[in-house]
């Protein structure tokens, strides 16, 4: 039977699973997500304390930001008022209390500074822009990016002094130069001589460092950057900061260290000067030169890092450190400068309230030959370590001085002046005042005197004996042979012979106004003076007889003005002595120089006079002398009048004094002395009977004749 009629099943694939694999990252997309609950502390105590502490944030921040509202509205108001208390800043450029002294040498030059120095104003854009630079780089490097106070710099000048063990705020302040403005301005408060004790207290006052005066000081600064534009704040900077050395500004100091303006300043220069910024006083290049070219290197590195230098340019000047001029080489005039702020008006000098300029005898080429020649005697002839000191002075005819060396030390400020402060026995050196008392009483150079055994008897001391250094006596001297060898006994005996009122009236009116003695070794130089007065005298001598007031000021004026207020306080004087005495006495004098007890004074191309003083136990050792041109004289000794060994005027004060003279004497043409010539003559002519004298009383004839004889 065919199965046609039977129905055949569908033809269809194999059943497999309705369950269809998806891959997993379907299943996570699709995949519904039950949200995560906050799991929360079951514990109600850390509950608690985690309400607390937000609500201690909460308060904490509304707190916050309104008190962070009202500072910066008591800032904005104090900056506002400070802002309206500013003055113009061409106002703030000069903040010294006194004034300074400039001294000019005889040409016009500039040889030294007293006081507070100020230089005149420059501006930011006027300066070397080296200098500019320099003192940005240095004190700082974000000026012109920040409102006046730098929060960077104070974080970082904080981290440098706690790392370094001290308190935040001591050592590195992080000021900016707004700040460091604002406090040479003394926050706008200026000195006033009735509220301070002194102007050290108040800038004492201002320098000082507290949380207050630092926040005082941030306002200050604040309203200043709100004022002034950078470029004034720093004019005003550079023009009031001290610059050691009493140099007040860019341009004081720029002229007192380097004789330049502040504008011609190269990379080397203003680099040392920004550096004198942080210790002015220690690293002033006149107190230690290697120490302020040191930190000036500093300051070029800083300039070189931060693209103010090239790499070429910092070499360049790492290679060659500013040097000093040659005024302040002399370190500001020394004993010369200090002697003519004394001797001017107080008032105009030591405490002037204004800028002086006064112009002196200085000759600097005389001055550096005194003090070569001290120098090159005591290196060549005194032993290493001694104490002795010596002074020299140089003067003109009229008492013009022209050099004055106040001891071994040369290039001092303020320090003991042996030529003008030290009273010291004269010696010997006193004799030509004797001899010039005779003289002008008629005597004669070849006037004889008798040098024998002679005693005084002194009311209050006794019998008193003269002796001379030798120990000798040489019979019938004439006056110019007693001087030359400086014999004692014919000194005492022509002093007590013309009377020793007109030998200390004679020795006054030439200008020794120390107290002179007023018994007989008064001829003997056992009065003191100063070796200013002595050479003073000498000058007296060299003039023909007049009088000599020895000066150093020949004008002085205000700076800015032509009229000078004040000419010279010196010069000669009335006349002591008739020219036909001085004549014969300056004769005299020579031979001193030419065989006698000064012979190694003697110069090699010119006539000289003089005469060697040396005081009991060798405590002074003195020479003074001239030639036709100059005066100088030298005197040598220990401060405590420890004797001197193997030194007496003949030695090392006339070789200091003829090394003194030659080189003062370069370049100058020979010229004679003003002397009496005398003619060759056998016999020495006898001494004649002496005039009345004109301050009254005549000897006894048969006196004179038992003392000089004939």
């Amino acid at each position: 039977m065919s199965n046609s009629g039977r129905r055949k099943p569908p033809l269809v694939a194999p059943k497999r699973s309705r369950k269809v694999a998806k891959p997993k990252s379907a299943r996570r997309t699709t995949a519904k997500r039950k949200p995560q609950r906050r799991s929360r502390s079951r514990n109600p105590l850390v509950r608690m304390v985690r309400a607390i502490v937000g609500w201690v944030l909460r308060v904490l921040w509304a707190i916050g930001w309104r008190v962070t509202a009202v500072v910066a509205i008591v800032v904005g108001l104090a900056v506002a008022y400070t802002y309206t208390t500013l003055p113009e800043y061409k106002a703030l450029m000069d903040g010294r209390a006194r004034g300074s002294v400039t001294l000019l040498d005889r040409e016009g030059q500039v040889f030294a500074w007293r006081g507070d120095q100020f230089g005149g104003v420059v501006t930011a854009e006027m300066i070397s822009p080296h200098l500019k630079n320099a003192v940005i780089a240095t004190e700082d490097r974000r000026f012109y990016m920040h409102p006046g106070v730098d929060p960077i710099g104070i974080a970082s000048a904080m981290r440098i002094n706690l790392r370094e063990g001290r308190g935040p705020l001591s050592g590195n302040g992080g000021s900016t130069i707004t700040q460091q403005t604002a406090k040479l301005l003394c926050f706008g408060v200026e000195y006033d001589e009735s509220e301070w004790e002194s102007e050290a207290a108040y800038v004492s006052d201002c320098r000082r460092t507290s949380l207050w005066r630092k926040a005082k000081e941030a306002v200050y600064a604040m309203a200043m950057e709100a004022k002034y534009s950078k470029n004034e704040i720093l004019t005003v900077y550079l023009n009031r900061a001290y610059l050691g050395g009493g140099a007040y500004g860019a341009e004081a100091a720029a002229q007192r260290y380097f004789g330049k303006s502040a504008a011609r300043l190269n990379a080397a220069e203003g680099a040392m000067i920004a550096g004198l910024l942080t210790a002015p006083s220690t690293l002033a290049p006149t107190a230690n030169l290697e120490r302020s070219q040191n930190r000036a290197s500093v300051v070029v590195g800083l300039m070189r890092r931060q693209g103010y230098l090239s790499a070429n340019d910092a070499a360049v000047a790492l290679a060659n450190p500013a040097e000093l001029s040659e005024a302040a080489q002399r370190q500001a005039g020394g004993y010369f400068a200090d002697w003519v702020m004394a001797s001017g008006p107080e008032f105009f000098t030591r405490d002037t309230t204004e800028d002086v300029i006064i112009r002196t005898t200085l000759d600097q080429r005389l001055q550096r030959a005194a003090e070569e020649a001290l120098k090159t005697v005591f290196d060549e002839k005194v032993r290493d370590g001694s104490k002795a000191q010596a002074a020299i002075v140089v003067m003109s005819a009229d008492g013009a001085v022209r050099a004055m060396v106040g001891g071994r030390k040369t290039k001092v400020i303020g320090a003991f002046n042996r030529a003008t402060q030290a009273n010291r026995q004269t010696g010997s050196a006193f004799k030509p005042f004797v001899y010039a008392t005779a003289l002008e009483l008629g005597y004669s150079y070849d006037s004889v005197v008798v040098d024998e055994p002679y005693c005084l008897d002194v009311p209050g001391s006794g019998r008193w004996c003269p002796e001379n250094y030798t120990r000798k006596h040489y019979g019938r001297v004439t006056l110019a042979e007693a001087l030359r060898q400086s014999l004692n006994v014919p000194a005492v005996k022509v002093s007590e012979t013309v009377g020793r009122d007109l030998v200390r009236k004679v020795a006054s009116d030439f200008g020794i106004e120390s107290d002179l003695a007023a018994g007989p070794a008064l001829a003997l130089g056992a009065s003191e003076s100063t070796l200013l007065e002595m050479s003073g005298a000498y000058a007296g001598i060299l003039n023909g007889g007049s009088s000599v007031t020895p000066y150093g000021l020949t004008e002085l004026k205000l700076l800015g003005e032509d009229e000078p207020l004040m000419g010279a306080g010196g010069g000669i004087g009335e006349r002591v002595i008739q020219e036909k005495a001085a004549r014969e006495l300056i004769y005299m004098m020579s031979r001193v120089v030419d065989g006698g007890t000064g012979s190694r004074a003697k110069l090699p191309d010119r006539e000289a006079a003089g005469k060697t003083g040396t005081t009991q136990a060798a405590r002074d050792a003195w020479f003074l002398g001239f030639t036709a041109d100059y005066v100088a004289g030298v005197w040598m000794g220990y401060d405590d009048n420890t004797p001197l060994t193997g030194v007496t005027g003949g030695g090392l004060p006339a070789e200091i004094w003829h090394e003194t003279m030659v080189r003062v004497h370069e370049g100058v043409p020979p010229k004679p002395l003003p002397m009496l010539r005398p003619a060759p003559r056998r016999d020495p002519a006898p001494a004649p009977q002496r005039r009345a004298p004109v301050a009254g009383g005549n000897p006894i004839e048969n006196i004179l004749r038992s003392i000089f004889g004939n």
